[in-house]
């Protein structure tokens, strides 16, 4: 049995009915640029993050640039961020005039930590970018307890729960992406801002138009960027499914325990007080090269996602040259995502497990 790395059509089938219907009511309405769709979209992104503001961007990248423009950010300071992520949490930080200073992870979280963090920081951080890789939940309150801002990069994390809340209501400021993929993903591109901060929120709302409110009186050099009312209109009859989809991948990760993975592989380990939505299911092996090649053979979806980390990619070598990281390069030589969705059921985790557990006795 053959078994995709995702299934995002699959939870959607039910809702495409009054899906093209609102694109309809849409097309009907003609208002397309920051309509009544965004606007009730921030109010309810907000609220199911804890969070007392949510401002729709054109994409999650925008979201941390933004985010950091927000919180003041310029030329001259510095931005912690992790090497082992997706490229954007550190390609969203030179368009503001600062430096990236790349941070190591807890191996068993992905996270960083106030250590990985602190051991970095220097009189010029003026932000720390943390992220909620695969659906985990980064310290967001330790780290900004060492005195600087933290934006929590939850793009992966819609639908986490944790003990001090959502991802997007427990720091400063936070970020999304809906891209298509994500646990809450749209037909398109989209992003988000939260913050329980008035006055930042003000900032963004601005930056996101031109660094205007009224597009006559231009208060700061900002961006195009703005949530597409199509998005919004979609996304708005997905949020309320999003606690039932997050339900469904912990049991996909649970399924994947049961059946035995563990003993085969290292599972990734839930942050201390989280009970992630595993947006990407993502194990360690010696031989991860060999163990993807493995299931490939047996028609298993699987990808290594951060095998080069972003310190050594060419755009940001220079800045990372010497960074000494040891628990990114040893995630990023083992680590292996393997399917995962909202509806991967007992059968297809056995299916998986099995070819894991074939490719281990073959070895």
């Amino acid at each position: 049995m053959a078994v995709p790395l995702f299934d995002t059509s699959t939870p959607l089938a039910a809702l495409r009915p009054r899906l093209l219907e609102v694109m309809q009511e849409v097309v009907e309405d003609g208002r397309y640029i920051l309509g009544p769709n965004v606007s009730a979209f921030e109010q309810e992104f907000a609220a199911y993050c804890g969070a007392g503001h949510g401002i729709g961007v054109g994409n999650g990248t925008d979201a941390l640039t933004i985010a950091l423009r927000a919180l003041g950010v310029g030329p001259g300071d510095e931005v912690v961020v992790p090497s082992f992520t997706f490229y954007a949490s550190a390609e969203a930080i030179p368009p503001t005039g600062a430096t990236p200073v790349f941070c190591d992870v807890d191996p068993d979280t992905f996270c960083v930590t106030p250590e990985t963090v602190k051991a970095v920081m220097t009189p010029r951080t003026k932000a720390v970018i943390a992220v909620d890789l695969f659906g985990n939940v980064a310290p967001v309150r330790e780290i900004e307890a060492l005195g600087v801002p933290v934006v929590e990069d939850a793009a992966q994390a819609a639908g986490t729960t944790y003990v001090h809340g959502r991802p997007g209501g427990l720091g400063t400021i936070a970020t999304f992406s809906f891209f298509p993929s994500k646990n809450l993903g749209g037909f398109g591109d989209g992003g988000m801002i939260t913050t329980n901060d008035a006055e930042i929120a003000d900032r963004v709302r601005m930056l996101r138009f031109h660094g205007s409110y009224d597009k006559v009186t231009y208060q700061h050099v900002g961006y195009n960027s703005r949530l597409d009312e199509l998005q919004a209109a979609i996304l708005r009859v997905l949020l309320p499914q999003l606690d039932g989809w997050a339900d469904g991948r912990r049991a996909a990760g649970r399924h994947y325990a049961e059946a035995g993975l563990g003993e085969l592989v290292t599972l990734p380990q839930p942050s201390p007080g989280a009970d992630p939505a595993w947006h990407l299911y993502v194990v360690r092996h010696e031989r991860a090269d060999d163990l993807a090649g493995a299931l490939e053979a047996r028609g298993i979806g699987q990808k290594a996602y951060y095998r080069v980390p972003i310190h050594r990619q060419p755009a940001m070598a220079g800045l990372g040259a010497g960074a000494d990281l040891p628990a990114t390069e040893e995630v990023a030589r083992t680590h292996l995502a393997i399917p995962m969705s909202a509806v991967l059921d007992a059968d297809q985790a056995a299916e998986v497990v099995a070819a894991v557990r074939g490719f281990a006795a073959g070895a």
